[in-house]
């Protein structure tokens, strides 16, 4: 199959915009609570009329302060409840949202507010408002703008929230429907910047309506996850990320409760308390977890009966994969007693780590390993992969409770078509995508084709129209002999193992193919514990012979996913950790394999000396 579609489920009328969406939960319930904030007592409620009065007044002040339909206002910060106020406040002035992370260097920052026209800067805390001060002063494009910067928090001076709202208060109700009222579904309602693997980001335009249509046709199309009674869900990803923005209007739509919370690191400790129903993730977090649970069986001498069940999980979901696909009859009668016995002993303190309450979880932002998505659908925890990127306001496929294939990322979300080119490159229409690249004819010109958005990815569809992605164009890798290479799979492999942390393949023009491989600083001590063994600094551990054999099994099990010709020959261990301030991973945790491979291109050039 070379297209395929799914209808559109909702339509929206065409002068309509995010914010009615916002209207319209609070005309059904104002006292339904919408948000839930961590405060030090516990989470607290926000009801809908609270988070609708408070979004008003932020928004009066920024009528106030000029701010005038179309403008641009920025926001640097980690993901906070603070951040979704500011960002409808935004959008019911009549503004546009500019994210900005809150780990972006001085660089990326002064381009972003130049390139966007930037005028208003929300920032998280005094650090973040003496960042931006100084990048505006320092930079000779920005030095004569009057750019206004707002902090998030109530500490310290003013301007602040609370200084913002009081400004706003001599602006009438009318002028605020005025300025909200002012965007249709074809207006820019936020420019988000690419995280930028490669050279200067470029600002996607993102429109009210991919925002809008999207939501509102997920609900229609994930009920069981969206619609359920009390449904909730506890966002870690950062703000900043379009995968985390859409999820929130989508939340919004369905009137599900959304929690923030600043990061992974916070994250098991308020999934506990928090207890969400559905969850959105990324692949390092369901590594994690499982590496971490494994670890604890072993520390309490329960290490075989773990790999037992994982066994039998993963069996059990192989199962029931083949036979949704027609390919077999489902888990025999031995597997399922079995498994069972397994979902009474180990399986439920798996889900307890996740809140205890999770139904289902959506997996985006990268590729899943295999064997992790079988693993946590065997043990109870659904995985609903999916797959998207900025430039389609993310999710443009997913899997649903009723039609999942793991391996793939899905089927297309209402109103998208998925088309593969002949060269194997996934194109994508409809709903999600967006307006274009701001400030950018050249790019424009080279995102599209015959009305289709050219993601740059590879992949196939299966004959029921389920997506697989099999890697980057610009990330293929051939080999001195002519052999094409897809890095991902093998990496993702690799990347499985405890004991690590990253895995790049290199091999571009080589003779054979190669890897560099980060160590995992948690799992090393977990695994050197597990085998009576004490801690290892991590400069003598990439020289030690067991670590390096360990190693070298998880490379021979990604070897057996393909050919002779494209196995991995050799690896070096790195005496570092990727990371995001080390400028090798985005703030969405993906690779930036360019920068990986010319940082440590001596690394790469000993592999073949």
């Amino acid at each position: 199959m070379r297209e395929a579609s799914i209808e559109l489920l909702v339509e929206l009328d065409a002068d309509s915009n995010v914010t009615d969406l916002l209207l319209e939960q609070h005309a059904a319930n104002p006292a339904h609570a919408l948000y839930r904030r961590k405060g030090p007592n516990g989470w607290v409620d926000v009801p809908t009329g609270k988070f609708l009065q408070d979004v008003s007044a932020l928004a009066k002040g920024l009528i106030a302060g000029g701010l005038e339909p179309g403008d641009t206002v920025a926001v640097m910060s980690a993901t906070s409840y603070e951040w979704t106020l500011v960002d409808f406040a935004i959008w019911f002035a009549g503004g546009v949202t500019v994210p900005i992370y809150e780990t972006s260097s001085a660089r990326q920052v002064e381009w972003i507010i130049r390139d966007a026209g930037v005028r208003r800067v929300f920032a998280q805390d005094q650090a973040t408002v003496d960042l931006v001060s100084g990048v505006v002063a320092g930079s000779p494009p920005l030095r004569d703008r009057l750019v206004n910067v707002v902090r998030m928090d109530d500490d310290g001076a003013a301007p602040n929230l609370a200084s913002l709202a009081a400004a706003g208060a001599g602006v009438s109700d009318a002028e605020l429907e005025r300025h909200r009222g002012r965007a249709g579904l074809d207006d820019v309602a936020s420019l988000v910047y690419t995280s930028g693997t490669t050279g200067n980001p470029k600002g996607c335009e993102i429109t009210h309506g991919n925002f809008a249509l999207v939501a509102r046709n997920i609900v229609a199309f994930l009920p069981e996850l969206l619609l359920k009674d009390q449904a909730r869900t506890l966002m870690f990803l950062p703000l900043a990320h379009v995968l985390a923005r859409a999820v929130q209007v989508v939340c919004l739509a369905a009137g599900a409760t959304l929690g923030h919370t600043p990061g992974a690191a916070q994250l098991l400790d308020d999934l506990g308390t928090f207890r969400p129903t559905f969850l959105l993730v990324v692949p390092r977090i369901f590594e994690k977890v499982r590496a971490t649970a494994a670890h604890k069986a072993a520390v309490a001498g329960k290490g075989r009966l773990f790999k037992a069940a994982s066994a039998a999980a993963i069996a059990y979901s192989r199962d029931l994969d083949s036979q949704s696909r027609g390919d077999g009859p489902g888990p025999g009668l031995l597997l399922k007693v079995r498994h069972g016995l397994f979902d009474r002993l180990l399986y439920p303190r798996l889900r307890q780590a996740l809140g205890g309450q999770v139904g289902y979880t959506v997996s985006g932002a990268s590729p899943l390993a295999l064997e992790d998505a079988h693993f946590f659908r065997g043990a109870g925890i659904p995985v609903l992969e999916g797959y998207g990127l900025t430039e389609t306001t993310a999710p443009c496929t997913v899997n649903t409770p009723a039609r999942t294939r793991v391996g793939t990322v899905g089927i297309p979300i209402p109103g998208t078509t998925i088309r593969v080119a002949e060269d194997g490159e996934i194109l994508v229409k409809g709903i999600g995508v967006f307006k274009g690249y701001h400030n950018n004819p050249a790019a424009n010109a080279e995102a599209f084709v015959d009305g289709f958005f050219r993601t740059g990815d590879l992949g196939k569809l299966d004959r029921d129209g389920y997506l697989t992605v099999t890697g980057r164009k610009k990330d293929l890798l051939v080999t001195a002999g002519g052999k094409n290479v897809a890095p991902g799979p093998l990496e993702e492999t690799i990347r499985s193992h405890p004991l690590v942390g990253h895995a790049v393949v290199v091999g571009d023009g080589k003779p054979f193919v190669s890897a560099l491989v980060t160590l995992d600083p948690e799992g090393l001590d977990n695994w050197r514990s597990e085998r009576g063994l004490p801690p290892l600094p991590r400069r003598e551990a990439v020289a030690d012979p067991e670590v390096v054999k360990a190693v070298q099994e998880a490379v021979d099990q990604a070897n057996l996913l393909v050919s002779k010709a494209e196995s991995i020959r050799s690896f070096s261990l790195l005496d570092t950790e990727f990371t995001v301030e080390s400028g090798h991973l985005t703030p969405s945790l993906k690779l930036k394999r360019a920068a990986v491979v010319q940082d440590f291109q001596a690394d790469v050039a000993r592999l073949y000396a």
